[in-house]
Parts: structure tokens; sequence; C-alpha cells
């Protein structure tokens, strides 16, 4: 099964940051994923996230509120 990554937030500079980092290590890890940016708010708030950017990995919230670090990002990502 393919990963599915969602990127929280309305397109602010963080939620464009953190979309570039989990980009960056998913070249790193050589994984694949689809990777969706949601932008919608109620969509957003439906993951219970009141602070953007906002990370779900396969419909889990990972991070929110903050951008996490690229370590951070590749513990999720391996599991």
């Amino acid at each position: 099964m393919m990963m599915e990554i969602k990127i929280l937030g309305s397109g602010c500079k963080n939620c464009t940051t953190l979309t570039k980092v989990v980009e960056e290590v998913l070249g790193e890890l050589n994984m694949e994923a689809t990777v969706e940016k949601v932008t919608d708010f109620q969509d957003i708030l439906g993951y219970g996230v009141m602070k953007t950017p906002g990370l779900v990995v396969n419909g889990t919230v990972k991070f929110a509120g903050r951008i996490p670090s690229k370590d951070e990002v590749k513990k999720v990502l391996e599991g």
C-alpha cells in the first residue's frame, strides 16, 4: 500500500516549508507516497488540527502547529 501523506494548511509559508521537508525526506529515503495539500479549513478541523501546518500520514495526525525537523519526519515515515 502506498503511503498517503497530507499537508494541512492554508498554503502559508510554514505549510510550504513542511511540504519541502516531506519531499526532501521522501527523496532521501527513496520512498514513494502520495502527497496531498489540504487547504479547506473544515477538512483541517476534521483532523482535530487547530494550528497549522499539520502532517497526516496514512490518516493519523503526526504533527500539528509546527514544522517538524527532517529527522522527525524521517522517523515517522520509516515507521
